[in-house]
Protein backbone atom coordinates (compact mmCIF):
# COMPACT_ATOMS: atom_id res chain seq x y z
CA UNK A 1 0.00 0.00 0.00
CA UNK A 2 1.34 3.72 -0.52
CA UNK A 3 0.83 6.67 1.23
CA UNK A 4 0.35 10.03 -0.42
CA UNK A 5 2.85 12.50 0.97
CA UNK A 6 1.39 15.49 -0.95
CA UNK A 7 2.62 17.01 -4.41
CA UNK A 8 2.69 13.74 -5.91
CA UNK A 9 5.44 12.27 -3.36
CA UNK A 10 4.30 8.59 -2.61
CA UNK A 11 5.61 6.30 -0.31
CA UNK A 12 5.28 2.48 0.47
CA UNK A 13 3.86 2.14 3.65
CA UNK A 14 6.03 -1.02 4.60
CA UNK A 15 8.77 1.51 4.54
CA UNK A 16 6.83 3.70 7.11
CA UNK A 17 8.86 4.12 10.46
CA UNK A 18 6.33 7.10 12.25
CA UNK A 19 4.40 10.51 11.32
CA UNK A 20 4.98 12.95 13.32
CA UNK A 21 3.37 16.48 13.93
CA UNK A 22 5.55 19.31 13.43
CA UNK A 23 4.77 21.42 16.02
CA UNK A 24 4.38 19.25 18.94
CA UNK A 25 7.14 17.25 18.16
CA UNK A 26 9.78 19.68 17.80
CA UNK A 27 9.84 21.20 20.76
CA UNK A 28 12.19 18.11 21.84
CA UNK A 29 16.10 18.26 22.10
CA UNK A 30 16.09 14.94 20.63
CA UNK A 31 13.58 15.29 17.91
CA UNK A 32 15.74 19.13 16.74
CA UNK A 33 18.93 16.75 16.90
CA UNK A 34 17.10 14.35 14.69
CA UNK A 35 16.00 16.65 12.17
CA UNK A 36 19.56 18.28 12.49
CA UNK A 37 21.14 15.40 11.61
CA UNK A 38 18.89 13.92 8.72
CA UNK A 39 19.46 17.45 7.28
CA UNK A 40 23.06 17.20 7.16
CA UNK A 41 23.16 14.11 5.47
CA UNK A 42 21.00 15.26 3.33
CA UNK A 43 18.19 12.87 3.89
CA UNK A 44 15.16 15.15 4.19
CA UNK A 45 12.93 15.37 1.00
CA UNK A 46 10.13 18.42 1.40
CA UNK A 47 7.41 17.81 -0.34
CA UNK A 48 6.13 21.32 -0.55
CA UNK A 49 7.38 24.37 0.57
CA UNK A 50 4.17 25.32 2.21
CA UNK A 51 3.79 25.83 5.76
CA UNK A 52 4.76 22.26 6.95
CA UNK A 53 2.46 20.77 9.42
CA UNK A 54 3.92 16.81 9.24
CA UNK A 55 7.20 14.73 9.20
CA UNK A 56 7.33 11.10 8.41
CA UNK A 57 10.02 8.86 8.96
CA UNK A 58 11.03 6.09 6.49
CA UNK A 59 13.75 3.09 6.12
CA UNK A 60 14.73 1.90 3.03
CA UNK A 61 16.28 -1.48 2.66
CA UNK A 62 19.61 -0.42 3.38
CA UNK A 63 17.81 0.57 6.56
CA UNK A 64 18.72 4.21 5.39
CA UNK A 65 16.46 6.82 6.91
CA UNK A 66 14.51 9.63 4.71
CA UNK A 67 12.67 12.28 6.68
CA UNK A 68 9.84 13.68 4.29
CA UNK A 69 8.29 17.33 5.39
CA UNK A 70 4.70 17.44 4.03
CA UNK A 71 2.13 20.44 4.27
CA UNK A 72 -0.52 17.52 5.33
CA UNK A 73 -1.71 17.21 9.03
CA UNK A 74 -0.69 14.31 11.06
CA UNK A 75 -4.28 13.51 11.20
CA UNK A 76 -5.20 13.55 7.39
CA UNK A 77 -2.49 10.99 6.86
CA UNK A 78 -3.90 8.83 9.34
CA UNK A 79 -7.06 8.77 7.31
CA UNK A 80 -5.27 8.12 4.39
CA UNK A 81 -3.56 5.66 5.74
CA UNK A 82 -6.40 3.56 7.17
CA UNK A 83 -8.12 3.24 3.91
CA UNK A 84 -8.16 0.28 2.77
Amino acid sequence: MFLHLGNDVLINTKNLIGIFDIEKSSISKHTKDFLSSAEKMNRIVNVSYELPKSFIVCLDEDFNETVYISQISTATLKKRFVKK
